[in-house]
Order: C-alpha cells, then sequence, then structure tokens
C-alpha cells in the first residue's frame, strides 16, 4: 500500500515527479556543458558559417541575375568552409 494509505499510488510514486525534476535538471546541465566545449573549439569556425548564411539568404532575398554571381561565390565559400 502507498504510504498516503489509499492503495491507489505505487509505493514511492509520491516523489516521481522531484526524480524526473532532477534528471531533467542533470540533462540541462550536462547539455549546456556541451554547448560550452562546443562554443570553446568551434564557435569562430560556426561564427564565419553563420555569417555565410546570412549573406547567403540577403543575396537570395535580393534576387536578381545581378546577384545570381554574388550568391554562387557565397555557396563556393561555405562548401570550402564546410569541408574545413
Amino acid at each position: 500500500m502507498s504510504e498516503n494509505g489509499d492503495g491507489c499510488a505505487p509505493e514511492g510514486a509520491h516523489y516521481g515527479p522531484w526524480v524526473w525534476t532532477a534528471y531533467r535538471a542533470y540533462n540541462e546541465l550536462l547539455r549546456e556543458k556541451v554547448k560550452k566545449r562546443f562554443d570553446a573549439q568551434e564557435g569562430p569556425w560556426m561564427d564565419k558559417v553563420a555569417d555565410l548564411l546570412v549573406q547567403i539568404v540577403n543575396a537570395r532575398w535580393e534576387g536578381g541575375r545581378k546577384k545570381e554571381k554574388e550568391t554562387d561565390e557565397l555557396f563556393e565559400k561555405l562548401e570550402q568552409l564546410l569541408s574545413e
């Protein structure tokens, strides 16, 4: 029988949400630590990739054939960065 005496909840169910909260906190902390490691090791490279992606999107929005060559050059730069 459960601690609350109603016979409905399994043994220890009253602290189940707290255990779940602890697991979530653990995973969030681990996620933040991994993000920090990636930022430290890959951050500068990712900044370059992000900058190029923004330039590509902006060039495509501006559109037209005059931007086609510029867009192609940006895609070439992106391909080069992704192969590093």
